[in-house]
């Protein structure tokens, strides 16, 4: 089965073998993401990640010294690896990256967020459990 891939520099969608590793972007030949990983985000590569692609966006906004963010990281992780080739999954570190934590606001953490054409469709505080995090996500494929 074959996967559509955001190339994360140049925005390319790339159709890639399920499983393949080492697959380059067909236009700037750079490395595309793993299956299944969440990517991290910056405030300098936020609207080439999020304005690119043609797909739905999840990003988890979070800082590592947060007990929560770190019980739901690996749903979100699971929602990566579940979902790859439908939804591209970032995640933001509020503590590093203050530029676009206060454009959208973010108050408490973790908070979740899904992105359609770079704007934001929906977005959640806490964090929820697996099953709620998945039937949330399949909300906005």
């Amino acid at each position: 089965m074959s996967l559509l891939v955001a190339c994360r520099h140049c925005g390319a969608t790339n159709r890639v073998q399920e499983g393949k590793t080492g697959a380059r972007c067909g236009s700037c030949r750079n490395a595309l993401p793993t299956a299944g990983t969440a990517e991290a985000v910056t405030d300098a590569g936020w609207a080439q990640f999020v304005g690119t692609g043609g797909m739905p966006v999840l990003i988890d906004f979070w800082a590592p010294w947060c007990g929560p963010c770190r019980m739901v990281g690996p749903a979100v992780e699971e929602v990566a690896r579940k979902y790859f080739g439908q939804l591209r999954v970032g995640k933001l570190n509020t503590d590093e990256n203050p530029q676009t934590s206060a454009a959208f606001q973010i108050r408490s953490i973790p908070t979740l967020a899904i992105f359609k054409d770079g704007n934001v469709v929906d977005r959640v505080s806490g964090a929820l459990p697996p099953p709620q995090l998945e039937a949330w996500v399949r909300q906005h494929l």
